[in-house]
């Protein structure tokens, strides 16, 4: 039977949601199958430590699984276990889930990295925070923490009183040994170490990315992140679903985004505890979110107008300027600007500000600036000769570059991917609401800020229409919550990955329950994560000034990076 049969007959096969079923994952895994395993959201099977890389590469082949989205490790009583989630890009509905489990004495197992290359970073993080170590993997050691650290701080039996002694290292030059260096690069002659950062300027935060320079050009980029890691997953297993979790969202992408990273919890817990949302409490959450990414795309427009012209420009200032007016209306809506806590499980915490007409009013007001203010931006940037030789053909990522590594979002769709979950994934109120997914086909720079800028203009759409239906929704129908326990307690080892369009791409979240109020593993799939991964991709082999160009081009928060 040739190999396009056996894909059309595998793809036949699917179930009415457009997902594989796990007969269909079977078939094509056959015996690495150990059992099912039983997950909320997608059909899971377990495989055999040693075959991970062939079973995730076969799923991406056969069933055109090719976005490795989230890996989650987590520990049980008597084993460790690895979760690779994966999608389609062009239908993220239909997504599966690969369970590794190991042993909890030597948890050891196959590096999925030679299928995915987003599975480098994601293992690595793995093995720093729960010590699961990745045979085969390309470069297996600590991400977050120092090198020096003693522990992993995810184990049961971590003890997070003993205190640790961090060293300095001097900086080396990666290349030194030879081990990395490009063809054509001599590790010995001519190259020059350089630290960006961390110091916060031009970095986007406290990011250190080492830098190897050959002459002027580019040759190695390490991402060094981990400065500012919270534990914010750890903080959320310690909550209680109900009432506790909900706050810590906003701070991990705090750039105005935080309705979007509220968004990303609400609808897992809501998947995992069956909970329903009320349709007027839809149509707030969408016009919530929308706002904010506005404002978190107009601060990202604004500084990389700072990066690349390097000083106050009119762009930085006007960029500030839209946001704060889009913070405006959001202060108004939650009582707060930034941290905003203002969703609740199952709905929001309040209806829209009285009186509700000048409410309306205020938004179409502010939203009626945007026209002549996006026609500035353009004039500003696309049609400045300096911005565009700064921004056209750098940082180019490639489209299957840019899919093994798992980008999404604006740096996704800036390389012509068209992937959104708000239109591909639907949930909240955007399936009632016309509006486009914005791509861009170069894959460069300015690609990636003409996405953002079309993005304000969808949102501020999106926005008008929820404005629109709120005004004439029926005052009898305006129910802002469901009635949801005030105690929530999922039924124990259920398991979900749910996932929102946040303001930088795929925001998701993985949680475990285990018949208790608090969840036993939340795993948060950060967006910039992915794609600050793939910065050595898009900057090698260019000058400095790219490689800042590139970076800021990224829109990296190092909040939701390290967590």
């Amino acid at each position: 039977m040739s190999e396009t049969v056996v894909r059309e007959r595998e793809r036949d096969d699917e179930d009415e949601e457009g997902s594989p079923s796990v007969v269909d994952l079977e078939a094509v895994l056959g015996d690495r199958v150990v059992r099912r395993d039983d997950h909320e959201n997608a059909p899971a099977v377990v495989v055999r430590p040693d075959d991970v890389a062939e079973s995730l590469a076969a799923l991406r082949d056969r069933l055109d699984l090719d976005h490795c989205s989230c890996v989650t490790a987590q520990e049980y009583a008597d084993r460790f276990e690895t979760i690779y989630h994966l999608k389609d890009y062009d239908d993220p509905t239909r997504e599966a889930s690969v369970v590794v489990p190991t042993t909890n004495q030597s948890p050891v197992s196959e590096s999925g990295a030679s299928a995915f290359r987003t599975c480098d970073w994601h293992e690595r993080e793995a093995y720093d925070l729960l010590g699961v170590e990745y045979a085969d993997h390309p470069d297996l050691r600590r991400i977050l923490l120092p090198r020096t650290w003693q522990g992993h701080p995810l184990r049961e039996s971590f003890d997070g009183q003993r205190p640790q002694v961090v060293t300095l290292e001097e900086h080396a030059n990666p290349l030194a040994d030879d081990a990395r260096a490009s063809d054509g690069a001599d590790p010995g002659h001519d190259t020059m170490f350089l630290n960006v950062g961390p110091h916060h300027p031009s970095t986007h935060g406290v990011l250190h990315v080492r830098t190897v320079l050959d002459g002027e050009t580019v040759v190695d980029v390490e991402p060094d992140i981990g400065y500012i890691h919270r534990c914010e997953e750890q903080m959320c297993q310690t909550g209680t679903y109900r009432h506790q979790i909900m706050p810590y969202p906003d701070r991990w992408d705090w750039a105005s985004a935080g309705l979007l990273n509220e968004w990303a919890y609400a609808r897992a817990i809501e998947s995992l505890a069956d909970v329903d949302v009320p349709e007027y409490a839809k149509v707030i959450r969408t016009m919530g979110a929308e706002l904010c990414r506005i404002a978190s795309h107009m601060l990202a427009i604004a500084t990389y107008a700072l990066d690349v012209f390097g000083e106050f420009t009119a762009v930085f200032q006007y960029g500030i300027r839209d946001r704060e007016r889009a913070l405006g209306l959001l202060e108004e809506l939650t009582g707060q600007r930034m941290m905003f806590n203002y969703f609740r499980v199952g709905g929001v915490a309040w209806d829209l500000p009285a009186p509700r007409e000048a409410f309306f009013e205020q938004v179409r007001s502010e939203l009626d600036t945007l026209p002549g203010a996006m026609d500035e931006y353009y004039d500003l940037l696309a049609s400045n000769e300096v911005f565009q030789s700064r921004t056209m053909d750098t940082g180019h990522l490639d489209v299957e570059v840019a899919k093994t590594y798992g980008v999404t979002g604006p740096v996704a769709r800036g390389s012509g991917i068209d992937y959104d979950l708000r239109r591909d994934d639907p949930y909240g109120y955007y399936e009632n609401l016309d509006w486009e997914v914005v791509t861009e086909p170069d894959g460069d720079n300015l690609a990636r800020v003409l996405v953002r800028l079309q993005e304000v203009e969808e949102s501020a759409s999106i926005v008008r229409q929820c404005v629109d239906a709120l005004e004439s929704w029926p005052e009898d129908d305006r129910t802002i919550q469901s009635n949801v326990p005030r105690t929530l307690k999922p039924p124990a080892d259920a398991e979900t990955y749910r996932a929102v369009e946040g303001a930088k791409g795929e925001l998701g979240i993985y949680l475990r329950s285990d018949g208790t109020d608090s969840p036993a593993r939340f795993k948060i799939r950060s967006p910039c994560f992915s794609n600050l991964h793939a910065l050595p991709e898009m900057a090698e082999g260019e000058y400095v000034p790219d490689l800042v160009a590139t970076l800021g081009s990224l829109d990296t928060i190092m909040g939701e990076v390290d967590r």
